[in-house]
């Protein structure tokens, strides 16, 4: 099928589903752009509907003598529900309908990095990392990090000063922002355009529930984004001389739904609620995209849940459209690993997000023989903090 697009009215040909050119009208300033340069012209709208002739339809899109999905419009103004193997969409609404991602995003910020850097880099936090608007994961000027670290506090607390620390790394916000949409074209993720790297809203920003799926299977494709996905909790460096700083994932559903692979929460005035979560069940891996949906009266973690017991209840052949594939990714871990390598990654990772080679192993290890008793109450405090973080896990991003 081909992935090329061509310019389209705002309209889709005999249709005119909603918001299928560009996403609603602005609530707020964050998308002017800078005096003297013009507003970016929507995204052109694809020849053919990537996915399917079926992903072009308006509303709720299902296969046949299949009952409508456990969510309505209110919850979520578009969603898909598709199959992290196979590629194919179980069902959706409005699939390719144009919204902006918020921190959404971020899943092509991390695909961006694992591509392009060695995960084992040293990175140090700057105070403009720091400064970055909105939610954060507390990276510390002057303090160094692995971009696997780094990576880590993008994808679990949705960290604003990481999306800025990894973009400086990768060039620049303008050089990462090029990256980002060279690669979403690339993968036929034709309805996106960022504006940065974080999802904060930017003059053009758009994406579809169908791109964030493709986009999210592409990056479940790299074992490091995956590792990272799933897990709960980590520990960074804190400032010298001071403990580390905890982080947990801020995705309600890997908490809360048996199975939960990882997934991406999103917030934003003008976006509203975006939120991505995969599953496994009996060998089936799903992934469920909401966007532009409202938290109230219930949570869009609660909503994804139910849309993801809604695709497990459904025969296996159910399908309305598929994910395009692109060739295979390259990463640091998708090469054949050399004997110790394939070893060492059998080892029990370390509280840094990482395994730590011999020589850092024993320096560990006297590290805390000299701590002793006072190092153990502190590990002992921190697990029953967490314990108690852990009882009730329903907050959705921001």
């Amino acid at each position: 099928m081909p992935l090329t697009a061509t310019a389209a009215p705002a309209q889709a040909p005999g249709g005119g589903c909603p918001n299928a050119a560009a996403p609603p009208a602005a609530v707020d300033t964050s998308e002017v752009p800078p005096p003297g340069v013009p507003a970016p012209e929507p995204l052109p709208i694809p020849a053919e509907p990537v996915g399917g002739p079926r992903l072009a339809e308006c509303g709720e899109v299902r296969p046949p003598d299949v009952p409508p999905a456990p969510i309505d419009p209110v919850a979520s103004q578009s969603w898909v529900l598709a199959d992290l193997d196979t590629g194919e969409v179980v069902a959706a609404r409005d699939p390719h309908a144009r919204h902006r991602p918020a921190s959404t995003i971020k899943v092509l910020t991390a695909l961006v990095t694992i591509r392009e850097l060695d995960l084992d880099e040293r990175i140090i936090a700057t105070q403009a990392d720091a400064d970055q608007e909105g939610s954060r994961v507390g990276l510390e000027p002057g303090v160094v990090y692995t971009v696997r670290q780094v990576l880590a506090g993008l994808i679990m607390q949705s960290g604003n000063d990481a999306a800025h620390a990894l973009a400086m790394k990768l060039g620049g916000v303008e050089q990462t922002v090029g990256k980002m949409n060279a690669l979403a074209a690339e993968i036929g993720a034709l309805d996106t355009r960022t504006a940065t790297p974080s999802g904060l809203d930017g003059p053009g920003m758009s994406t579809s529930a169908y791109d964030l799926a493709l986009i999210f299977r592409t990056a479940m494709r790299h074992p490091e984004f995956a590792n990272a996905e799933a897990t709960r909790e980590i520990q960074l460096p804190g400032k010298p001389g001071e403990p580390p700083i905890p982080v947990e994932s801020d995705n309600a559903v890997l908490w809360n739904y048996p199975g939960a692979l990882g997934g991406k929460t999103g917030f934003t005035d003008d976006a509203r609620h975006t939120f991505i979560a995969a599953a496994e069940r009996d060998g089936r891996r799903l992934v469920a995209v909401l966007m532009r949906g409202e938290n109230k009266p219930v949570k869009q973690s609660q909503h994804t849940m139910h849309l993801l017991d809604y695709g497990f209840s459904l025969p296996r052949d159910a399908a309305v459209g598929e994910l395009v594939t692109e060739p295979s990714p390259t990463s640091e871990a998708e090469q054949e690993p050399e004997p110790q390598a394939a070893a060492a990654a059998d080892e029990p990772s370390s509280p840094l997000y990482g395994t730590v080679g011999g020589p850092l192993t024993l320096l560990a290890v006297a590290g805390i023989v000299v701590a002793g008793a006072f190092a153990v109450l502190r590990r002992r405090r921190a697990k029953l903090a967490a314990a108690r973080r852990a009882a009730d896990r329903t907050t959705d991003h921001p």
